[in-house]
């Protein structure tokens, strides 16, 4: 059973302009709702959230039948290949593509408007998903679609600066292959992703908990 997070549009608020202060105007923040119920979505819009990320195809396609319109969609999770076409044309931006089988569905559908990002386990963390960062030309050029950047999820720390290493060569990587959009940084560390480039942080309770930090 998934313990969802009952959203407070008023502690959302709270936090999304404590975040934005600390990171500028510059990197988009974007809301994980993989603990979100879909009945809690107009909460979180109601907080100021804009654009949502969710890591099941499944759960997001639910939730953005219901409430399509409060947000714009990304689709931040293992992604499998064949839910590929289902996601192309619903989401923004795939921040996942990191197996040969998903470029074949790529390269069979196109990417229908849907930016793609790809996944690097920077880290060499057996337990994440993501290319090797040697293997990444490689996996460019075979990729059929544009790339619009990079992502990653480093190991989970206690201590944000064990990460700093890590955001910085996918900043590296990005600009050795003229990538511009860097996902990278979630609630652990995204203070640290953003002094190391980021773009896009991915969030959750830093934004749906009243004591978040």
């Amino acid at each position: 059973m998934v313990d969802l997070v009952h959203v407070d549009p008023e502690v959302v608020a709270a936090n999304l302009a404590r975040v934005r202060s600390e990171v500028g105007e510059g990197v988009e923040i974007l809301a994980a709702i993989k603990y979100v119920a879909s009945s809690d979505l107009p909460a979180l819009a109601q907080g100021g959230i804009t654009v949502v990320g969710e890591n099941r195809a499944q759960e997001l396609l639910a939730k953005q039948a219901a409430h399509a319109a409060l947000f714009t969609w990304d689709f931040i999770g293992a992604l499998q290949s064949r839910k590929v076409k289902d996601l192309l044309g619903r989401v923004r931006c795939i921040h996942s593509v990191a197996s040969d089988s998903v470029l074949e569905q790529l390269g069979k559908y196109g990417s229908a408007g849907t930016q793609v990002l790809i996944e690097v386990n920077v880290a060499g963390d057996a337990s994440k998903s993501g290319i090797a960062p040697a293997e990444l030309g490689a996996f460019i050029s075979r990729c059929p679609v544009t790339v619009a950047g990079l992502m990653t999820m480093p190991p989970f720390t206690t201590e944000a600066e064990a990460n700093r290493g890590h955001f910085r060569t996918l900043k590296r990587l990005a600009a050795e292959h003229g990538l511009p959009q860097l996902s990278m940084g979630t609630s652990q560390d995204y203070r640290v992703a953003v002094e190391e480039g980021a773009t896009i942080i991915r969030l959750g309770n830093t934004l749906l908990r009243g004591s978040a930090q």
